[in-house]
C-alpha cells in the first residue's frame, strides 16, 4: 500500500534518505530523460508519462489549506493508496501527497504576497510543487523548483496547467552543499526529517544567508527531529496554521503546521 508506506515515514518523521526518492525503474528512466531536467519543462511531459500520473491521482483543491491552488495528488480513490507498493512502478512518490510544512509555507505566500513580489524564490524539496506556484501566483519575478524525484518534476507540469500558471524550471539533482545563485528567498517544508540530512541544511542554508543575505522560510508541523535540532534556536515563528481535519489524520494526528524564519 503506497499510502500507508507514505504514512508510516510520516509518523516516525522520516521520509526516507536522500537517495531513496530517486530510484526509478528502467521504465522510468527513459522517460524522465525525455522529460525535464534543470530546463523549463512544459512542452516535454511525455504522453506515456503524462497519461499514468493523469490516470494514478485525482485533481484536488480542498482538505488542506490552500483551496486556491489545485494539485494532482493521492487520495482514498486513488488505485495505490490501497495498491500494494510494490506495483508502483517508480521511488515512492512523495511528491503525490501535500505535506503540512509545504501548506503553510503556500498559505502564507498567497497571505502576504510582498514576501516573494517581485524576487527570486527557490522551493527546495518542492514536492508537488504548491509553494512554488504560491510564488508565482504572488508575483515573484523569477521561481525554480528542486526535488531530486524527476517524476515530482513531472507532476508540477500537470499542476502548472492546473493553476494557469507557466511551468517553472525544474531542476532535478541534489543541490544541497553545492554553491548557489543569489536567491532572495529559499523555502523549504517538510525537509528536516533526518538527523544527517538536517545537519546538512543547517550549514548549507546558514552558508546561503552569510554569503548572498538570502532570506530563508522554513514550514514544518512540529517533527521531533525538527524540534530537537540546534537550528531550532535560530529560528523565528512568523506564523502557525491549524490544520485541516483530513491532514491531521494523514500525519498522525498532528495538528498545526508553522513557518518559521531563519535568522542565524
Amino acid at each position: 500500500m503506497v499510502f500507508c508506506r507514505l504514512k508510516w515515514f510520516t509518523g516516525f518523521g522520516s521520509r526516507a534518505v536522500l537517495s531513496k526518492a530517486s530510484r526509478s525503474s528502467n521504465r522510468s528512466t527513459s522517460l524522465i530523460w525525455r522529460c525535464c531536467y534543470h530546463r523549463t519543462p512544459g512542452s516535454f511531459l511525455d504522453p506515456e508519462m503524462r497519461a499514468f500520473l493523469e490516470e494514478n491521482t485525482e485533481i484536488s483543491n480542498s482538505g488542506h489549506l490552500t483551496p486556491e491552488i489545485r494539485l494532482r495528488l493521492l487520495t482514498p480513490r486513488c488505485r495505490f493508496w490501497q495498491e500494494r507498493a510494490d506495483l508502483w512502478p517508480y521511488g515512492d512518490p512523495f511528491w503525490a501527497i501535500y505535506w503540512p510544512g509545504g501548506q503553510a509555507l503556500s498559505r502564507y505566500i498567497l497571505d502576504n504576497p510582498d514576501a516573494v513580489r517581485m524576487g527570486s524564490v527557490l522551493d527546495l524539496g518542492s514536492g508537488c510543487g504548491a509553494t512554488a506556484i504560491a510564488a508565482v501566483m504572488s508575483g515573484a519575478s523569477q521561481v525554480q523548483a528542486n526535488d531530486i524525484d524527476p517524476i515530482a518534476g513531472m507532476a508540477m507540469v500537470l499542476n502548472c496547467e492546473l493553476n494557469n500558471v507557466n511551468p517553472f524550471p525544474v531542476l532535478t539533482k541534489n543541490i544541497i552543499d553545492t554553491e548557489l545563485d543569489n536567491w532572495d528567498l529559499i523555502v523549504l517544508g517538510d525537509m528536516f526529517y533526518d538527523e544527517q540530512l538536517a545537519n546538512r541544511l543547517h550549514h548549507w542554508l546558514r552558508k546561503c544567508i552569510r554569503t548572498h543575505g538570502t532570506k530563508v522560510l522554513i514550514g514544518d508541523p512540529g517533527r521531533p527531529q525538527f524540534l530537537g535540532h540546534c537550528i531550532h534556536s535560530q529560528l523565528h515563528k512568523v506564523v502557525e496554521y491549524s490544520l485541516p481535519e483530513s491532514t491531521r489524520q494523514e500525519n498522525n494526528g498532528l495538528t498545526s503546521s508553522i513557518v518559521w524564519s531563519y535568522q542565524p
